[in-house]
């Protein structure tokens, strides 16, 4: 016991000293004895952290640093009990919480240790805390993004943190705190295993309160993370969507739905290539191999709460153009602009709407960005204004690569680029990187550059007035190089391109099909900027639309950061045309309204491979219900659009589409609401049901806000579908029929092939439109109220309504916002804001559903109107109104006695 206490005290009193000593003395020292070894070894399987991460375990090697070594165990080298790798040595208060001096007990088997560090503690509001651990005599590289700043501690929090005392290994704990009873509840995270802060390798660890977490994302797993040792990795990566493997995007973020139902939610404020290893018991490590470690902590309690305080760090969603909820057709395939216009003829002589034509590379001439094909596309800006005047709009894709090799004549944008540096530099910093990507030899742009935006403004502009498209396909862009690196290669001794610990990437290398890690941007090399290149592209193509167009920009990126919502949306990618692609669509499409992107879809039908007539059916049946509603597909593959298969499919299609567009009041809706504060507009049924378990693990079925439940068939062969109903009053959105018994069970539903399930939610109020082939149209057409009756008999919904696209809308408050309540006998409106008057707003017709027996009368506004009673759903059904909806209305009904 002295031996031991001896050896502890050596630790926590003579720091300095011991940064000196051999590993091998310092392991010798820390276990002193064969038998003290054996304890401090003694942690179940499933406790164990990873003490050696890097390939080459072996005994000797493990033994070296201090940690234990069993063979048999996952994790063949891990941390014994009580670890000690930093230890506090000082602490002050500052005006927003903390500041802790750390220094290391012995060196970490890292190269260039950090031997001080510092950890400040930020209480920036009530329900977010800020924990920033970095060097304090030296510069490292942090996210180059504006987040909030706290001038002040913030008071009356909802947690508390602590820390070990002075002189004592580094530990703490985030908990729950009551600042009314002072009573402290459920710890969130508690340091475990052992803190690393080395040049090239970041680790913390800590215990979880639950197992049930979601997030960490972009990856194709299940929406409850599995946590069986499961290792996430983020860097940005170009291909097909395969289990677990990093994908286009990287998002730090989780949120953990607590034993008792409330949620919290953690960030990572970082960009560098990271693991994330889910362990069972349970646990988290962040590992990432640059920057510092930033963190944030959301509260919540609800899990909405927790998204609209990440998105309060990372920026709010951009609010959408109204023409963006329409549906999307596309394919890389359209020959010619003629074929384009034929494929969306047939399309509208099937009565399907349709707001958006896209091309995607075809256009192109020899695939060069900013410019066009003009043997095959002479006639694209005709092909423009015929979509134009239809009421439509016009996407195409840009690409990121620019071609650089000879030319008939000169390319201006990579000659434009040149004259302006604005390329990325190999690792010298004074030669452009190429590659080579769909042109061909190919620079890049360096997005970060202080003369970017002029660059990409003068190119996208000058395009423009040759074709006046409405909005910006961000493909390629994590980046995509179709070469290792660079067509030169890569410095083979670079600590970039071979850092003491990789991430389990793609390709084993992290230039694998893409840039160099240590090619040069202007803020920084590649090796810390490679997982913004597509947020800060989207960035500045989002600012270069706002000058060019004077409108609401409408961006889709295929690569993505936290923070990339505010700028634009994403498609999840080459998906393939399979059931299990299908329904990992409905996980995608969650996670990213987690992660701050509402505006997301799938390629409907999916992108590789040939879909088949049911598969396409049902997908496109889902689709309807995807924020981003887009049908995409290969090269060389079959047509798919909604018109492409026979009559009874296209009938199917009309009917998902048109109650699509009936409901696009209530999305806008829900999007403004997303831009205003951050709400999901897609969730999962936890979020609004957090103590009912039966629903933290189901991903598939969803939410639009917290009225509307879609229940999609996601199997082959089949036409019923399981879907669970939490607690409360559940209408079928056709029909009004009350489905009894279903409350907080499965209930088998009838799916013929031209239906796909939703229902509404008791207590719900939703605004719909006459529906017609373009929201252009549809805009102009009168409104309906559908309202479904909670059990108490009342419900509440609202309306925001703009000009659909105009810039200032939002921060100059030219909208209108309608609130609706209903009770027992009466629905009525209350207008909190009238400020777009352009268009007139007409309510035609009130649907309520759950009106217990038949009224003996209906009065609008006093006057006795006509009204319909459906006895077997108890649906009221009150036509031809023709009322403003910016007046006050009053609708009652009454009983006989």
């Amino acid at each position: 016991m002295f031996q031991t206490f001896a050896c502890i005290t050596c630790f926590f009193s003579i720091t300095t000293f011991f940064m000196y000593l051999p590993l091998q003395y310092l392991s010798d020292c820390y276990f002193q004895q064969t038998d003290h070894r054996d304890s401090y070894c003694s942690i179940a399987t499933n406790d164990r952290f990873d003490c050696h991460p890097e390939s080459g375990a072996s005994e000797e090697s493990c033994k070296e640093r201090g940690c234990c070594w069993d063979e048999t165990s996952e994790f063949a080298c891990f941390y014994p009990k009580h670890f000690v790798g930093y230890i506090f040595n000082k602490s002050a208060v500052t005006k927003t919480g903390y500041s802790y001096g750390l220094s290391r007990s012995k060196p970490s088997p890292f190269p260039k240790d950090i031997a001080e560090i510092q950890m400040d503690v930020y209480f920036e509001t009530k329900t977010r805390l800020h924990i920033k651990i970095y060097d304090p005599h030296h510069t490292r590289y942090e996210i180059p993004f504006k987040v909030p700043k706290a001038d002040k501690r913030a008071q009356y929090v909802r947690y508390s943190f602590k820390t070990a005392d002075i002189g004592e290994p580094f530990q703490f704990n985030v908990s729950r705190f009551d600042p009314l009873t002072e009573a402290a509840g459920t710890t969130l995270l508690e340091t475990k295993g052992s803190l690393i802060f080395a040049d090239q390798f970041l680790q913390l660890s800590y215990q979880l309160p639950s197992k049930y977490i979601y997030g960490l994302g972009e990856h194709h797993l299940p929406l409850l993370l599995p946590l069986e040792n499961q290792k996430l990795t983020f860097w940005n990566k170009d291909h097909v969507p395969e289990d677990a493997l990093n994908l286009y995007g990287s998002h730090p973020f989780y949120l953990v739905l607590e034993e008792d139902g409330s949620s919290h939610g953690v960030y990572i404020h970082n960009s560098n290539a990271m693991d994330v290893i889910l362990h069972p018991f349970p646990a988290l490590t962040w590992r990432t191999i640059g920057g510092i470690l930033d963190m944030y902590v959301f509260l919540g309690p609800k899990p909405d709460d927790v998204i609209q305080q990440y998105t309060e760090v990372i920026g709010r969603p951009f609010m959408p153009p109204y023409w963006s909820l329409g549906f999307h057709l596309c394919r890389y395939g359209y020959p010619t602009a003629n074929r384009t216009l034929e494929v969306m003829n047939r399309v509208r002589k099937a009565g399907i709407p349709q707001d958006v034509q896209w091309n995607d590379i075809d256009y192109m001439y020899k695939k060069r960005d900013f410019s066009s094909d003009f043997q095959n596309f002479g006639n694209q800006s005709a092909l423009v204004k015929e979509i134009h005047s239809r009421g439509m709009k016009y996407i195409i894709i840009i690409d990121p690569g620019i071609y650089a090799g000879p030319s008939e004549e000169p390319y201006i944008p990579f000659q434009l680029g040149k004259k302006m540096d604005i390329f990325v530099k190999d690792s010298t910093g004074k030669e452009n990187l190429i590659g080579k990507v769909w042109p061909g030899i190919t620079a890049f742009p360096d997005f970060t550059h202080p003369r970017i935006n002029q660059y990409w403004q003068q190119l996208i502009g000058n395009f423009h007035k040759l074709i006046p498209f409405d909005g910006l396909w961000l493909d390629m862009n994590e980046i995509s190089n179709f070469v290792t690196g660079s067509i030169h290669g890569c410095p083979k001794q670079s600590p970039y391109e071979n850092p003491p610990y990789l991430p389990a990437v793609r390709g084993k290398a992290l230039k694998f099909s893409t840039l160099c890690a240590s090619a040069q941007q202007y803020l920084s090399s590649q090796y810390n900027l490679h997982n913004l290149y597509g947020i800060t592209e989207t960035k500045v193509s989002y600012s270069a639309l706002v000058n060019i167009r004077k409108k609401r920009p409408f961006l889709i990126s295929r690569s993505t950061f936290s923070g990339s919502g505010r700028y634009g949306g994403h498609w999840t990618g080459d998906n393939s045309a399979t059931y299990k692609d299908m329904a990992s669509s409905v996980t995608d499409i969650i996670n990213f309204n987690l992660f701050g992107i509402p505006m997301v879809g799938a390629d409907i039908c999916g992108f590789n491979e040939e879909t088949t007539k049911e598969l396409c059916q049902r997908w496109y049946q889902l689709g309807a219900f995807y924020p981003f509603s887009r049908s995409h597909n290969c090269n060389k593959l079959k047509d798919q659009d909604p018109a492409a298969f026979d009559k009874a499919f296209s009938e199917s299609t009309k009917k998902a589409y048109m109650t699509r567009y009936s409901l696009l009041p209530y999305l806008y809706t829900l999007f403004y609401k997303s831009h205003a504060n951050g709400s999901a507009v897609v969730r999962p049924l936890f979020y609004d049901f957090p103590n009912d378990k039966a629903t933290y693990t189901l991903d598939t079925q969803f939410f639009w806000g917290s009225s509307l439940l879609i229940s999609p068939v996601l199997q082959s062969d089949v036409q019923k579908v399981a879907a669970y109903f939490p607690q409360g009053k559940w209408y079928n959105f056709y029909t009004g029929e009350y489905l009894i018994g279903v409350s907080q069970s499965f209930f088998l539903l009838n799916a013929p092939m031209d239906v796909i399930n939703v229902h509404l939610q008791g207590g719900a109020i939703i605004p719909l439109q006459e529906p017609a082939l373009t929201t252009t149209t549809s805009r102009q057409n009168p409104f309906t109220l559908l309202s479904a009756l909670d059990a108490s008999g009342r419900a509440f919904g609202e309306l925001y309504w703009d000009d659909g696209e105009s810039l200032s809308s939002v921060p100059n408050g030219v909208y209108n916002m309608i609130h609706f309540f209903a009770n027992e006998t009466t629905l009525y409106n209350s207008v909190i804001k009238a400020a777009y008057l352009k268009e007139p707003m007409v309510l035609r017709n009130i649907t309520i559903f759950g009106i217990p027996s038949q009224p003996t009368s209906v009065l609008f506004n006093r006057f006795p109107v006509p009204f319909s009673f459906q006895p077997h759903t108890k649906v009221l059904y009150v036509p031809r109104l023709n009322s403003g909806l910016l007046v006050p209305f009053q609708l009652t009904w009454s009983f006989a006695d």
